[in-house]
């Protein structure tokens, strides 16, 4: 029997391609409803007004309306293309997804810990991906990694828009409850997939953005909507398993470390304690490269942070053709002969582009001619790539909006100190963007300054951290307090250069120095 005709009057079938995946939708359905799980991402919170979350129709056919005819050439109309978000299932349908199988970093490395009794949970949480790990307290060994997509992120894929749901209504409590509920599946599947007892787990340890921090503890954002983006409830956080109705004993607690001040949360505090960038007898920093880029200078005597407000560019949102670090991800693009070439996560047909590919494809253009150094393509308004990939002037202007902002805050800090980059023992480079990107091409664009030698690619180092403070005890005494003491928080916001400064450097390097 032909599948594509197993439909009731209220139910139809959608296949999802290439994960092979067949779900039973109730007629009237909207997408965003079923295939956020499924890994398709929507930035924008389903509002229309970006290209986050698109898919092609293969089989069948779902309704265009005035966002999409916005958003979407006419070209991309006719094959298929459409906004998840703005669409119902009215039929039988054939979905072909963008974005799959996302590679989530987890921190493998060794740390120092302090012995203790049973089981503990070390959880990143991202913006846009969790993280957890399964930790012996006995051993500090690693027994299961689970990861996630974020469940609030259907509600908004940045901070500023979910802020703005939680201020709407219930939507503080909906947030809440979405986060705590989807941790606490994780901590289950790490239990049953380990054959651990529930009744061996003793704690959990979180840490997070300054809002992420919010949003799980049930905490007023509303300060964060406004200047100076201050809240009074970024300190060390405690929360029941019992209050979050987690299948383990009700004795267990949940700890949010705390944040730095204003958008500089946990996952940087947790950051300083996997690098020790705050320990060195010279300077070093530390830059953690997401939507917010935060910035940490420090020496063992004194300790400067700071959050830029990058954009999401360097994650590949917001770029017409930009996905994750996923399968079918071009993630590195090279000059050869004068041609273009490219590598695919997966080595498959490229469907993409992710944050360190984008990287690359601006310094090959520089280095081309493609690309003038004021970010003006040359020949058009869009540059093929390869296999039907290309990046749009638009695509251009938010890596310039985005390396800008984190080239301006980390000259400023500098500038405060002050020393220059050369000065510095070390540059941390965090996050999985900050692990994959090429050093060079970074340099190239201006991203980065200095010598390349300096710069170390970090990895997951909120991860690390939080394994750290689960297995050391560390969450509960008050090593915090004495780095949050001699921490000096610098608003660029309030910097009355930072405009002038941003603006130089979102103009790319003339030529390779």
């Amino acid at each position: 029997m032909d599948r594509r005709n197993l439909s009731d009057h209220n139910t139809h079938l959608v296949r999802l391609q290439p994960i092979g995946t067949e779900l039973r939708v109730p007629g009237g359905t909207p997408m965003r409803d079923f295939l956020f799980e499924q890994g398709v991402e929507f930035p924008c919170g389903g509002n229309g007004r970006c290209r986050g979350c698109k898919i092609r129709i293969v089989e069948g056919d779902a309704a265009v309306n005035n966002a999409q005819q916005e958003h979407l050439s006419q070209k991309e109309l006719d094959a298929g293309w459409r906004l998840a978000c703005q669409c119902r299932v009215e039929q039988n349908l054939t979905i072909e997804l963008r974005q799959w199988d996302a590679a989530i970093l987890a921190n493998e490395a060794s740390f120092a810990f302090v012995p203790q009794e049973g089981l503990g949970v070390a959880i990143d949480v991202g913006t846009t991906t969790l993280v957890a790990q399964l930790l012996d307290l006995a051993t500090g060994q690693v027994l299961g990694v689970k990861t996630g997509l974020n469940p609030q992120a259907r509600h908004g894929g940045d901070v500023m828009t979910r802020i703005q749901f939680a201020l709407a209504g219930t939507g503080l409590a909906t947030l809440r409850d979405l986060i705590r509920h989807e941790v606490g599946r994780l901590i289950r599947q790490l239990l049953e997939a380990s054959g651990s007892s529930r009744e061996a787990m003793r704690k959990v340890v979180l840490v997070g953005n300054t809002v992420m921090h919010h949003l799980f503890c049930g905490l007023d954002v509303e300060p964060l909507s406004r200047y100076p983006f201050e809240s009074d409830h970024d300190g060390l956080h405690v929360v029941s398993a019992a209050e979050m109705d987690w299948d383990v004993p009700d004795a267990v607690q949940a700890f949010f470390l705390p944040g730095l001040g204003s958008f500089v949360g946990s996952d940087v505090l947790a950051g300083m304690l996997a690098t020790g960038v705050h320990d060195g007898d010279r300077p070093r920093m530390l830059v953690d490269l997401g939507t917010n880029g935060e910035i940490i200078l420090a020496d063992k005597h004194r300790i400067l942070c700071a959050s830029t407000a990058a954009g999401p560019a360097f994650e590949g949102a917001r770029i017409s053709s930009g996905m994750r670090a996923s399968t079918g991800a071009i993630w590195k693009v090279f000059a050869r002969n004068g041609h273009v070439g490219c590598e695919v996560l997966g080595n498959v047909e490229p469907r993409g582009i992710c944050g360190s590919g984008l990287v690359d494809a601006v310094a090959v253009g520089l280095d081309i001619g493609a690309l003038r150094p004021g970010g003006r393509l040359n020949g058009g308004d869009q540059w093929s790539l390869c296999g039907g990939v290309s990046l749009t002037q638009a695509d251009i202007r938010q890596l310039q909006l985005a390396k800008g902002a984190v080239a301006a805050g980390v000259r400023l800090m500098l500038e405060r100190w002050p020393i220059s980059v050369e000065d510095l023992e070390c540059f941390y480079l965090a996050g999985a963007f900050g692990n994959y990107v090429d050093r060079s091409s970074a340099r190239r664009i201006g991203l980065l300054k200095g010598s390349p030698d300096k710069v170390e690619p970090a990895g997951n180092t909120a991860l690390l951290g939080a394994k750290i403070a689960l297995c050391s005890g560390w969450e509960a005494d008050t090593s915090y307090t004495e780095i949050r003491a001699r921490t000096e928080h610098v608003g660029l916001n309030e910097d009355p250069r930072f405009q002038d400064v941003y603006v130089e450097e979102m103009v790319f390097p003339a030529e390779d120095d």
